[in-house]
């Protein structure tokens, strides 16, 4: 890659296209040059005392190393500077305290959100994880996954197998990837999970690091954009850097029968769209039900009601126990929501008052 100089500015060559060189692109030239990556610069106006002791002490005992400074100085976590030691833009991410991280970083975060139709216009449910940093959301992403998407049902002898709608391995891979490829140097953007009527996306910022096409990616070929972040992920065991990701998340969707996804870079941003499994398009169980649920959902039911029905379309048994758990409400504010769905005749309650469950109301 090289700079081209014209009237209209700089641009370089990214994989087939030439892109006019902004602010971005040139402070990722001038890092590329001198071997240093947006995660290993110093931030001198913060100490050590603004990393979050739990959440380092917490990625000690996961990784199985000593808790000490030494370590974290190896991985750059923290860096010596000005005779001090400082924490690096990527501790902050990682480590760093909630007040500080979201004041110097606040779109390292990953939002999730399930829109009702193929467009970005109706949500049904989001929510943005900026309690968390970055290596502490990839289980409540999953959750929220799982409770936006269908399972089907497929029978074997006489065992009945759940697929659910997506991939988890590859989605995990992918997720995975993004957390730690994504350009944090950005503002404005931050890692976005959307699921839509036909598909879901994983969205990061950044495009593939300078000298990279996606035909080299599909090779193979690694490069790290954060080397901190990438480091600690290693020892977590959460990434490898031998390039074998696009290839584990082929397998992963070739084994479990679903459709390969699609890696699209759009300018600044690099997404991931996955389509849903053939058995979950081709289920018609609750599909009458789905429909009138759907219609109703979207104007008169609130959002904890969106997720009770959501739980019950997945075939989970669930009462006012688990709003309360979900949405941290009161007793009385869950079972009001319950009763409302039964007086909209959308759900149902079935056998004995203390073993029967809530299902899906049968539609004329």
């Amino acid at each position: 890659m090289s700079p081209r100089f014209s009237e209209q500015g700089i641009y370089v060559r990214l994989g087939s296209t030439n892109r006019r060189a902004g602010p971005e692109i040139l402070a990722e030239m001038q890092r590329s040059i001198a071997g240093l990556s947006f995660d290993q610069l110093p931030y001198p106006d913060l100490s050590s005392e603004d990393l979050d002791p739990a959440r380092v002490q917490r990625f000690f005992k996961q990784s199985g190393r000593e808790d000490n400074a030494k370590h974290l100085e190896s991985l750059g976590v923290l860096i010596a500077h000005a005779g001090r030691l400082v924490p690096s833009h990527g501790g902050l991410i990682l480590f760093g305290r909630d007040a500080v991280r979201r004041r110097v970083f606040p779109d390292a975060a990953v939002s999730c959100a399930r829109f009702r139709g193929t467009d970005k216009v109706d949500f049904l449910d989001r929510v943005a994880l900026d309690d968390e940093t970055v290596l502490e959301v990839i289980e409540d992403v999953f959750k929220f996954i799982r409770r936006n998407t269908r399972l089907a049902a497929r029978i074997t002898g006489v065992r009945r197998e759940d697929i659910p709608e997506y991939p988890e391995i590859a989605l995990r891979e992918v997720l995975v990837n993004a957390i730690a490829h994504a350009d944090y140097s950005l503002t404005g953007m931050r890692i976005r999970v959307a699921i839509y009527a036909d598909r879901l996306e994983v969205e990061n910022p950044g495009m593939l690091p300078f000298g990279m096409t996606l035909d080299d990616f599909k090779a193979g070929v690694s490069r790290i954009r954060n080397r901190v972040i990438a480091r600690v992920m290693r020892e977590l065991g959460l990434l490898e850097e031998w390039g074998t990701g696009y290839r584990r998340v082929l397998e992963d969707c070739r084994a479990g029968g679903y459709p390969p996804p699609e890696w699209q870079e759009l300018g600044p941003a690099l997404r991931v769209v996955f389509r849903p499994h053939p058995l979950t398009l081709a289920s018609t169980e609750d599909d009458t039900i789905n429909d009138t649920v759907n219609d109703t959902v979207n104007d008169t039911v609130n959002d904890r009601q969106r997720w009770f029905l959501a739980q019950l379309r997945q075939g989970n048994r669930v009462t006012w126990r688990e709003i309360v758990q979900q949405y941290q409400v009161s007793e009385s504010t869950a079972k009001r929501d319950i009763a409302d769905l039964q007086a909209k005749q959308l759900v149902e309650f079935v056998g004995a008052p203390k073993t029967g469950r809530y299902r899906l109301r049968e539609q004329p």
